[in-house]
C-alpha cells in the first residue's frame, strides 16, 4: 500500500490518505476511528494496517471517482517521527567526491523535525546564511516496531515502509562546523514523499534506482546496491546501542554526483527545481527560493 498526508487547500490540516493508482482515498472518510497520521497507523501495529487494508479494499470497490493525488497539497510523507536519523558517506563515490574518509563505523547524525517538507513544496533559505545549497537523493526507511539488538538477517522484518528523501545541505556550513545537523536542518531542508510505500511492495531495498534532476539535468543516477552499508546492516548497527522506536525515519545516504564536487560546482539557486526519484516509490519535487 501507499500512503500520503494530503490536503485540498493551504489552510487545511493534512489528512492521511491511501494512494490507489492516481487517486487518494482519505481514511477519515471510510473509517470510524481513523489514524490521524502515518505515525499513529504505524503505532497500531500489524492489526491496524490489516484493518486499513481491508477497509480500503472494500471502499475501493464502492467508491466513485477519487480525487487525483498529484493535484492535492502534500505534507511530509512522515509526520511526528520520534527520530529522523541520517547516515553520511554511505556511498563510496559520494564520500570520495566530498573528500571524506571511509570510516569503520557508519557516520550518524540527526535531522531536526522542522526540516521535514512535502512533495511539491517550496524550500527557501537566506542568501546571507548559505550560497552553497546542495541536493542529495536518499532512500528513506521507516521502522515499524521497536528495534533493539537486531541481527542483519532479521532486520528487514522491522521495516514498515520506504520513501524518497532529498537531504538538502548547506555545504559552506557543513565544512565550517564540527557537526552536520544544522547545515541539513534549515526549515524545509528534508523533503520526503510523495508517498510511503509499505515494505511488502519493496522486496529488496538494495535493488532500487535513484536519480536527481536539477533544472532539467540528471545529476545523480545510481543504484542502492552501491551502498557501503546496506539497509539491514544500518538497522543492526543503530539498534545495538539504542532501541529504534516505531516511526523512526532513517535516511540512508546519497550516491555520487553532488553539486559541490562538480567542476564547476552546481548549487541550487533561486527558482531552481529539483526532483529526486526512486524506482518503485515515486518522484519528489522541491521548488527553491533564495531570500
Amino acid at each position: 500500500m501507499r500512503f500520503s498526508h494530503l490536503s485540498t487547500a493551504a489552510d487545511q490540516k493534512p489528512r492521511l490518505a491511501a494512494v490507489i493508482g492516481d487517486g487518494a482515498l482519505f481514511l477519515d472518510e471510510v473509517m470510524a476511528e481513523p489514524p490521524r497520521d502515518l505515525q499513529e497507523l504505524i503505532e497500531r501495529g500489524d492489526e491496524g494496517l490489516a484493518e486499513v487494508r481491508a477497509l480500503v479494499a472494500e471502499a475501493e470497490l464502492e467508491a466513485g471517482e477519487l480525487p487525483t493525488a498529484h493535484e492535492l497539497r502534500h505534507a511530509s510523507a512522515v509526520l511526528r517521527p520520534p527520530h529522523v536519523i541520517a547516515i553520511g558517506a554511505n556511498y563510496a563515490a559520494h564520500a570520495s567526491e566530498l573528500k571524506l574518509r571511509s570510516e569503520k563505523a557508519a557516520t550518524v547524525f540527526n535531522l531536526w523535525p522542522n526540516s521535514l517538507a512535502g512533495h511539491g513544496g517550496t524550500t527557501a533559505w537566506p542568501a546571507d546564511l548559505s550560497t552553497q545549497v546542495d541536493y542529495e537523493a536518499e532512500l528513506g526507511v521507516i521502522i515499524g516496531k521497536p528495534a533493539r539488538d537486531v541481527a542483519v538477517q532479521d532486520a528487514l522484518d522491522y521495516v514498515w515502509g520506504y520513501t524518497v528523501v532529498n537531504d538538502i545541505t548547506a555545504r559552506d556550513l557543513q565544512f565550517s562546523e564540527a557537526q552536520w545537523s544544522r547545515c541539513k536542518s534549515f526549515d524545509g531542508f528534508t523533503p520526503t514523499g510523495p508517498v510511503v510505500v509499505t515494505a511488502d511492495e519493496i522486496p529488496d531495498p538494495q535493488d532500487l534506482w535513484l536519480t536527481t534532476n536539477v533544472d532539467g539535468a540528471i545529476l545523480q543516477d545510481a543504484s542502492t546496491a552501491d551502498m557501503v552499508r546496506s539497509v539491514p546492516e544500518l538497522i543492526e548497527f543503530l539498534s545495538r546501542s539504542a532501541t529504534i522506536p516505531p516511526g523512526t525515519l532513517i535516511s540512508t545516504g546519497s550516491p555520487g554526483g553532488a553539486g559541490y564536487s562538480r567542476n564547476p560546482p552546481v548549487f541550487l539557486r533561486d527558482r531552481s527545481t529539483v526532483t529526486v526519484s526512486i524506482g518503485g516509490i515515486g518522484y519528489l519535487t522541491t521548488y527553491c527560493r533564495v531570500t
